[in-house]
């Protein structure tokens, strides 16, 4: 079998601006309402639950697993859905997954007990974790790589916005039907929206490209990169997937199988570490419980779910600060800078809570710490996790590698939405600060030694550079330089 190298590769033309611009844009949007629905599905709750314990009569217990049971069945859809993705398309899949939102929401609405709304919170948790690993790819390979940064993480603002639109529409609607045992219905059945949005969207979007030249489908793969390519680049691109095609003829195909190869194996593992230690941060932690935690650090019960706003209005600011640098800066700085800031942030938070004396002043303080670490979490290692997930794994394994490396995230997910409550009412807010930023010191670490370098490069020079630099590897670390060696 024969290998492509870097100097095979055939110069591409320019990504010039044309008719196919606005059609890939259009993409991008469509796509991305299923990182909408992640981010709505998993903030909605935060609203939604007094009146819905209310109404339904949950018990401590119970309210725990009916929130927590949508994690879980976002780790298995993650896993599931990717290698469903892997074999009948990103297209296919997104379109599968629109409908189970839209069952999934339906059947949360019209839950007449705690024990029918588990299991469609379950099934929204499969249509979260299948989007999660889906949709990142299906950008990926649409994108040209002079904008795959950007178009990627579109994805995420999707994702923070839906969050921070769960908000501002439970305020909304409690505002106005605040009085009805029902009102977290209407709270969840505004979903329903987007995903029908998704659904028709989807079926007018092409397949990926990529995707299509693996099948040996490569007259379906070349129409539909000249729909977002100028017909030079198209044919160009299509050159360069039709030589790493042939390079990985007789190869093995499809999953578990590939961990037997070294190189896999190692970026298996990488995605691994930046999905766990981009949760160890803490962020959902701030997005599930921002309310408990201000009232925890000296605000009222009413002045904390109105600072909490601060949160979500800052991620969706931190992400498209993200974005505008994406393009700019090399992915390993910015996650390297982006430890560096939150792990600065859990120490002020921490130190602030500890030494400051109690007076008026103290809440604000911690509170402008926590956006503080908000806005640079949502601006550099949100985003780029997602991004190098989709970018850093070879296509023949692409979307079930995403799907392992989203399901472990899923799990990391978990385990500090549960560890957070107990953690904090233990310690108090220092310790529990401090434990996150010992965390992200070893995250500094792993991303030092471990982490390669995307930027500026075409998926197929990814594939081709990482399997030459690692084909022999034995088990040492990944050198700390993120160029070519």
């Amino acid at each position: 079998m024969t290998h492509t190298t870097a100097s095979s590769h055939i110069p591409l033309p320019a990504d010039v601006t044309g008719p196919h611009t606005s059609r890939l844009g259009l993409v991008a949007v469509i796509a991305t309402f299923g990182g909408l629905l992640f981010g709505y599905d998993t903030g909605v709750i935060n609203g939604a639950l007094e009146p819905m314990k209310a109404d339904l009569g949950l018990s401590p217990a119970i309210e725990g697993f009916v929130v927590s049971i949508l994690i879980f069945g976002a780790a298995i859809g993650a896993l599931i859905g990717g290698r469903l993705s892997d074999k009948y398309g990103r297209r296919h899949n997104i379109l599968m997954l629109a409908v189970i939102f839209i069952v999934g929401t339906l059947g949360c609405v019209f839950s007449p007990n705690w024990q029918t709304l588990a299991v469609f919170r379950f099934v929204l948790g499969l249509a979260v974790g299948g989007a999660s690993a889906t949709v990142p790819i299906y950008l990926a390979e649409v994108s040209p790589y002079e904008r795959r940064g950007s178009l990627v993480t579109r994805n995420e603002v999707m994702i923070v916005s839906g969050q921070f639109a769960a908000f501002v529409i439970n305020a909304a609607i409690f505002n106005i039907w605040g009085e009805s045992d029902a009102v977290w219905r209407y709270m969840l059945a505004v979903a329903v929206l987007p995903a029908i949005a998704l659904l028709f969207g989807m079926l007018r979007m092409p397949e990926s490209p990529r995707w299509l030249s693996a099948q040996e489908r490569d007259e379906e793969a070349l129409a539909v990169l000249k729909q977002i390519r100028s017909p030079e680049r198209a044919a160009a691109e299509m050159a360069e997937v039709r030589m790493l095609a042939e390079a990985e003829n007789g190869a093995q195909t499809g999953g578990w199988t590939e961990l037997t190869t070294p190189w896999i194996r190692r970026l298996i593992l990488v995605g691994i570490g930046l999905g766990i230690f981009q949760q160890l941060t803490g962020i959902n932690s701030i997005m599930y419980y921002g309310t408990q935690l201000l009232q925890d650090a000296g605000f009222s019960g009413q002045g904390a779910i109105l600072a909490n706003t601060c949160n979500g209005l800052f991620s969706v600011l931190g992400v498209w600060v993200g974005i505008s640098l994406m393009n700019r800066i090399d992915r390993r700085v910015m996650l390297l800078g982006g430890f560096t800031l939150t792990t600065t942030f859990h120490l002020l938070v921490g130190l602030s809570a500890m030494l400051l004396p109690d007076m008026a002043l103290k809440p604000y303080v911690i509170l402008s710490m926590v956006i503080g670490f908000v806005f640079s979490m949502q601006g550099t290692i949100g985003p780029l996790v997602w991004l190098l997930l989709a970018e850093i794994f070879p296509l023949r394994i692409r979307s079930f590698a995403m799907g392992v490396c989203v399901f472990m995230l899923w799990i990391a997910n978990a385990v500090v939405a549960f560890a957070f409550p107990p953690v904090v009412e233990a310690l108090g807010i220092p310790p529990t600060f401090f434990i996150f930023a010992v965390l992200g010191v070893f995250a500094l670490i792993f991303i030092a030694t471990m982490v390669p370098e995307t930027r500026g490069k075409t998926l197929e020079e990814c594939e081709d550079e990482f399997r030459r630099r690692y084909a022999d590897d034995r088990g040492g670390l990944v050198v700390a330089s993120g160029q070519p060696s």
